[in-house]
C-alpha cells in the first residue's frame, strides 16, 4: 500500500515531532496535489457533491490511511471523498448546471438548501420527538429518546477532525442553524439531568466532542460529578478521533490533560466509555493508534468500537472479522455493526438488510467468542434500535427475525418480532409485518405517534 508517508513499523511519530492537524475543506478537495492527475470530470464531480454535503479530510487521512495507488476504489478514499452517486441524479444535475453556468451565489445557495432538505437531514424524528422539555419548554442541544440515556450536543463540538461521507449527522456541519442541534453550555443540561433520576447514561456527541479543547470538554463533564447527579453511572463520548486523529490522545498540547480528565471521572465512580467509530481495520493499523489506545485504557476508560456497514468500504465479512480481531487484540470491545441510516448519501452507502445479515453472520463465524460481542445488523430507527437477528421460515413464510435492543417504549426491549422477508429493503420503514404478526410493530403503530410524552 502506498500512502504519502511510507513509514516503517513504528507506532509513534519521530522523536520530538508533534503532528499538527491540517484539514482540507470540501470545496478545496478537487485541488489537492494527490488528485493532480485525475481527469477534469472527476474534479468537477467532487466540487458538485461537496457543494451540497459536508466534506473535510485532514493530513492523517491523506498521508496515513488512503492508498493512492488504488484511488478512486480505495475504501478510505471512498469513505472520505465525494462521489457523484452520493446525490440523486436530478440534484446532481441541477447543482452541476448552476456551478458550470456561473450562477449567482444567492441562486446557488437556494438550490443547495433545497437539495439538503430533500436528503432527510434529521431522520427518525430527531427534532420532533427526541428533544426533551423542562418545565414545558424545549431544551435545545439535548436528545432524550430512551429512558436511561440522554445525548448532549455541545456547541463547540459540532465538527470533526475529518468527515465520513456516510455520517447521519451531516446536517450538523453544513452551516444552516435550523438544521443544527447545539447546546450552548452545560447549565441547561445539568438542570435537566438533575430533574431526571431515571437517566443513568450521558452520551456526549456531535460532531465529535474530542474536537474540543480539554478545558472546554471538562466544562461539560466535571459538573456531572456534582450534587444531584449521583444517578449518572456512565459517561459516553462518541468519537472518531482514534481513527481520524490519534494524536489527540498522545501528542496534542492538551492530550495529558484529557487523560487526567478521564482519570478524574473514573476515580469519581463513573464509567468512561469511549464509543470509537472505526469503519475499517486500516484505521487501527495507522501510525499512532496503538499508543493512543494504550494511553486511553490506562485511565480506566473502556473503548467500544462501532460503525455502520457501508458499501464500497466494509461490505465484506472478511473486513469485519479482521476489524474485530484487531480491536480485541488492542483491548477494544466490538459493540455495534449498524445499518446505514436513511439520510444524506445513504443511497450510495446502503446495503440491503438481507445482505447485511449474511455479512454479519459470515463475519461472526470467522472469529472467536471474545470477538463476537458486536451486535448487528442494527438500525437506529424511529421506534428504537432494531437488531435483525436472522432469516427464518415460519408457517411457510420467509421472515426477518427482529428484536428491539432499545426502544422508546421500554416494554418492547428484547421481544422478538417478525417482518416479511424483502431482499430489496434497506431500512426499517420499508419492512412490513409478517402475516401472523398481530401487534403493530411497523408503520405508524410503532413510530413517532407512540413516543412517550416524557421523551
Amino acid at each position: 500500500m502506498r500512502t504519502v508517508h511510507d513509514r516503517g513499523a513504528s507506532d509513534a511519530p519521530a522523536a520530538g515531532r508533534r503532528p499538527k492537524l491540517r484539514a482540507v475543506p470540501g470545496h478545496r478537495l478537487a485541488g489537492l496535489p494527490q488528485l493532480a492527475g485525475a481527469d477534469r470530470r472527476l474534479r468537477h464531480e467532487i466540487e458538485v457533491v461537496a457543494a451540497v454535503l459536508p466534506f473535510k479530510v485532514n493530513n492523517h487521512v491523506l498521508e496515513e490511511l488512503i492508498d493512492w495507488d488504488r484511488v478512486p476504489d480505495d475504501p478510505m478514499y471512498r469513505l472520505t471523498f465525494p462521489h457523484r452517486d452520493m446525490l440523486p441524479p436530478e440534484i446532481f444535475d441541477r447543482i452541476s448546471a448552476l456551478l458550470t453556468g456561473g450562477a449567482p451565489r444567492e441562486r446557488l445557495a437556494e438550490a443547495v438548501a433545497a437539495a439538503r432538505r430533500a436528503l432527510n437531514p434529521h431522520p427518525g424524528g430527531q427534532l420532533e420527538a427526541n428533544v426533551p422539555r423542562l418545565d414545558g419548554r424545549p431544551v435545545p442541544g439535548l436528545q432524550h429518546k430512551y429512558r436511561e440515556t440522554v445525548l448532549l450536543f455541545p456547541a463547540q463540538g459540532q465538527s470533526c477532525h475529518a468527515y465520513c461521507g456516510y455520517c447521519f449527522r451531516w446536517a450538523q456541519f453544513v452551516g444552516e442553524p435550523e438544521l443544527r442541534q447545539s447546546l450552548p453550555g452545560p447549565a441547561s443540561a445539568l438542570e435537566y439531568l438533575r430533574a431526571h433520576p431515571e437517566v443513568s447514561d450521558v452520551l456526549v456527541t456531535g460532531g465529535d466532542p474530542l474536537i474540543m479543547s480539554t478545558a472546554r470538554l471538562a466544562g461539560y463533564l466535571d459538573p456531572l460529578l456534582g450534587p444531584g447527579t449521583e444517578h449518572l453511572r456512565t459517561i459516553r463520548l462518541g468519537t472518531k478521533a482514534l481513527a481520524w486523529w490519534p494524536h489527540r490522545f498522545t501528542t496534542d498540547p492538551d492530550a495529558d490533560d484529557l487523560l487526567r480528565l478521564f482519570e478524574r471521572l473514573v476515580a469519581a465512580g463513573r464509567q468512561v466509555a469511549v464509543m470509537a467509530h472505526i469503519s475499517h481495520p486500516r484505521e487501527l493499523a495507522a501510525v499512532g493508534v496503538r499508543a493512543a489506545v494504550a494511553r486511553l485504557r490506562s485511565t480506566g476508560a473502556v473503548i467500544r468500537a462501532q460503525a455502520p456497514l457501508i458499501r464500497h468500504v466494509n461490505d465484506d465479512p472478511r473486513v469485519w472479522a479482521e476489524l474485530w480481531r484487531d480491536a480485541v487484540a488492542l483491548g477494544i470491545v466490538p459493540y455495534y455493526l449498524f445499518v446505514e441510516r436513511d439520510t444524506g448519501a445513504s443511497s450510495y452507502f446502503e446495503v440491503p438488510l438481507a445482505r447485511a445479515v449474511t455479512i454479519y453472520q459470515d463475519a461472526v463465524r470467522q472469529v472467536s467468542g471474545l470477538e463476537r460481542t458486536a451486535r448487528g445488523p442494527v438500525m437506529s430507527a424511529g421506534p428504537g434500535k432494531v437488531c435483525v437477528d436472522g432469516v427464518a421460515e415460519i408457517g411457510g413464510e420467509r421472515v426477518f427475525v427482529c428484536r428491539f435492543l432499545q426502544a422508546r417504549e421500554p416494554d418492547r426491549v428484547g421481544r422478538p418480532f417478525f417482518a416479511r422477508y424483502d431482499e430489496r429493503a434497506t431500512w426499517f420503514d420499508q419492512l412490513r409485518p409478517a402475516s401472523f404478526e398481530r401487534r403493530p410493530w411497523f408503520g405508524a403503530g410503532a413510530g413517532l405517534a407512540e413516543a412517550p410524552a416524557a421523551v
